[in-house]
């Protein structure tokens, strides 16, 4: 009965997208699947499309374990950095709540300079050592939107510089490099600013308020004990195991825990802005910072000339967003040792597609399974990806 059950699901869905227009269809995606983790050697992925601000289809792919056990659209895997689209999302709730303006220098919502707090109880996993910015004066400059857009002039974290020390590398606002210690500095900023601005928040809370409206039962900012049983590890590029982190911290660069059943619910209400005013939602999507580097890594990379500048590629709030053959759109990606993630979508259409994978190797596919989706939509895999792009 069950599986007939999910038959008839899938066959809702095929019909559905039949009608849809351009959307491919499912057996072509199941097809293309298939076809990249044989030819990348990924042991899971999960995918899921949205169309029209609804999800069409969601599918899991291969095993979760060494023990091969089927991966499902209802195992818990790593989030990565669309943790950081889901955290944008949220600070856009609290614009929209007058409690946070994005041009704002965060400074304005602190009680005392950034410096004078004490971070050292809580620095290892969640925020950074902020009294190494006493001597530096450009942080009482950094914004919301500068945290949202990568412009913060952090390194990604402060522990992968050479002394391991914050520092600001380049005037706020001036470019983009990536940077997940910025997201962990607005962060502090809603946890711990004053209170008479409406904040001193959890975001923990916070985000959960939005898991639950959607339905999303799967889905965490920090660890849960319940989600072990049906738990996804990862697979390195060599395909070695390698045992699913369990984050006890929120950290908004990357602490979600999420299925792919879940995950498609946030994308969909994201690009019909459920949840978002109008007018956040396109501060979030619209282009805000233009990006000049060859790729998104490593940190402070050479800006190309203009005449080899990608003139569509900008950061916006929390995405990266271009133009492309279908319009305006937006993407996101996540990626660890063992995790690689994409989503991507076309905001006049709402079409969308997600894709989760416990093994980094499935990534090389993503070009050509997005294209499978969702045709030639410009998405700036080469920018992100750099060698690792494969073709679309």
């Amino acid at each position: 009965m069950k599986l007939r059950f999910a038959s008839f699901l899938i066959t809702v869905a095929v019909a559905s997208m039949a009608s849809a227009g351009p959307v491919r269809q499912i057996a072509s995606v199941d097809a293309a699947v298939h076809k990249v983790m044989a030819k990348t050697g990924a042991k899971g992925l999960a995918l899921a499309i949205i169309d029209g601000g609804k999800v069409r289809y969601v599918q899991a792919y291969g095993v979760r374990n060494a023990q091969g056990d089927p991966l499902r659209t209802d195992t818990v895997m790593y989030g990565a950095s669309l943790t950081k689209t889901v955290f944008a999302y949220h600070v856009l709730q609290l614009v929209d709540r007058g409690k946070l303006a994005l041009d704002t220098p965060l400074a304005e919502y602190l009680d005392k300079p950034l410096p004078e707090y004490d971070t050292e109880a809580i620095y290892r996993g969640k925020y950074g050592p902020y009294r190494d910015l006493a001597d530096d004066p450009r942080w009482r400059r950094i914004t919301a939107r500068n945290a949202l857009t990568h412009s913060t002039g952090f390194a990604n974290f402060s522990w992968i510089e050479p002394d391991q020390k914050l520092r600001i590398h380049f005037d706020p606002g001036s470019r983009f490099s990536y940077s997940g210690e910025g997201m962990g500095l607005l962060q502090f900023v809603i946890e711990n600013g004053r209170k008479d601005r409406g904040l001193s928040l959890d975001l923990g809370t916070l985000t959960q308020a939005t898991f639950d409206r959607l339905g999303m039962t799967r889905t965490s900012l920090k660890w849960r004990a319940d989600f072990r049983p049906n738990l996804a590890d990862g697979f390195n590029d060599k395909g070695e195991v390698v045992e699913h982190d369990e984050r006890s911290k929120v950290r908004v660069a990357g602490s979600m825990d999420t299925t792919i059943a879940d995950l498609s619910k946030f994308v969909a209400a994201l690009s019909r802005h459920d949840g978002l005013s109008a007018a956040a939602y396109a501060e979030m999507v619209k282009p805000s910072l233009h990006i000049a580097t060859a790729h998104q890594f490593p940190n402070f990379g050479a800006e190309l000339p203009a005449a080899q500048q990608r003139k569509d590629l900008y950061a916006g709030l929390g995405v990266v967003t271009f133009d492309g053959p279908q319009g305006h759109g937006f993407f996101k990606g996540g990626h660890d040792g063992q995790t690689a993630n994409t989503m991507v979508c076309i905001v006049k259409s709402r079409k969308c597609v997600l894709i989760l994978s416990n093994d980094v190797r499935a990534e090389a596919g993503f070009a050509e399974l997005v294209h499978t989706v969702l045709g030639d939509t410009g998405v700036p895999y080469d920018w992100e990806y750099g060698d690792r792009a494969g073709t679309s």
